[in-house]
Parts: structure tokens; C-alpha cells; sequence
């Protein structure tokens, strides 16, 4: 398995919606395990195959304490939603950026594991918020698209910068 390259904003690229996984193959358990070791690397608790320029919808997530407990979902669903929370995210292609994201306390998730199989879940605060923010990458949305355009030319500038001062270092 592979750590896979993470696209970063504004690479247009990320806008790219996702189409439902068809085929649930070896292929596809071999994508997961790049996507979760991808994560682990960066480190992060959530990764959307659309970050690795892969534009199929599956998402794999792990908020466990330790990092061992990866949760993967093709063509995730989201079936019903209530309360709400906000939550300081930060997302693996926006690096180092943070800021608060209104989302659902509750989500009940239907998609299917790796062999195809339905499966339903329930998700609450850290899980959800994870979920419903790798949910957006599948849509071609950023975390960064709930700021204002004022905020996310910030970030846009904030970044490129960094990439600037990278390559001269």
C-alpha cells in the first residue's frame, strides 16, 4: 500500500464531484487501505478520496484515541440529521488553517462497506462532524466554503505564501 499525494486549496481539482463507487473489488479495498494510511500519515482523522485526485465517493474516518479503529464508507448517505454543534475544524488540504463550521450533532449515515453491503450508522459530535465534513469533499466542497469570501481569500493567501517560502527554503 501507498501513501498517496493530499491535493491542497485551491487546486481546482477538489471541486471535482464524486461518482458512486460501482465496483467493489480489490481495487477498491486497495484505495481504502492508501486513504487510511494516507490519513494516518498527515495525520488526520478523516480523508475523501476526492484529496488523492480519486473521484469516486468513499471516505474513511477514525476519531479513536489511538488511531487503530478506521471506519470506511463507500457512497455514504446521510438519511437523517438533527441538533446542532459547532466544531474548530481543519481539513488535510487546507493545512493549518482552523475555523468554526456550524454542522449536525446527530447523523444517521447509510452506505456500504467494502463488499458492497449496506450498512447503516449513527454518529454523534467528533464522528459526525468528521463524517458530514469528508461527506463535502464527495460534493466538491471545502470546509473553507462555510467562511466568508473575505476569510477564505485569507486562507487562499495565507497558503500560497507558505507554498512560496517551501520552495525557496
Amino acid at each position: 500500500m501507498a501513501v498517496r499525494e493530499i491535493l491542497e486549496f485551491p487546486d481546482s481539482r477538489l471541486r471535482t464531484v464524486a461518482k458512486p463507487v460501482v465496483q467493489f473489488d480489490a481495487a477498491l479495498a486497495d484505495l481504502a487501505q492508501d486513504m487510511i494510511e494516507t490519513m494516518y500519515a498527515a495525520p488526520g482523522i478523516g480523508l475523501a478520496a476526492t484529496q488523492i485526485d480519486v473521484h469516486q465517493r468513499l471516505i474513511v474516518c477514525d476519531v479513536s484515541e489511538h488511531h487503530d479503529q478506521p471506519l470506511v464508507l463507500a457512497n455514504p448517505r446521510i438519511l437523517a440529521q438533527h441538533g446542532g454543534q459547532t466544531y474548530q475544524e481543519g481539513c488535510l488540504s487546507v493545512p493549518g488553517i482552523f475555523a468554526d463550521v456550524d454542522r449536525a450533532l446527530f447523523v444517521t449515515i447509510e452506505a456500504e462497506d467494502l463488499s458492497g453491503k449496506t450498512i447503516v450508522l449513527e454518529a454523534e459530535g467528533l464522528l459526525a462532524v468528521c463524517i458530514q465534513h469528508e461527506m463535502d469533499h464527495l460534493q466538491g466542497k471545502l470546509f473553507v466554503d462555510y467562511l466568508s469570501p473575505l476569510k477564505r481569500e485569507m486562507v487562499r493567501r495565507k497558503l500560497d505564501k507558505r507554498r512560496r517560502q517551501a520552495a525557496t527554503a
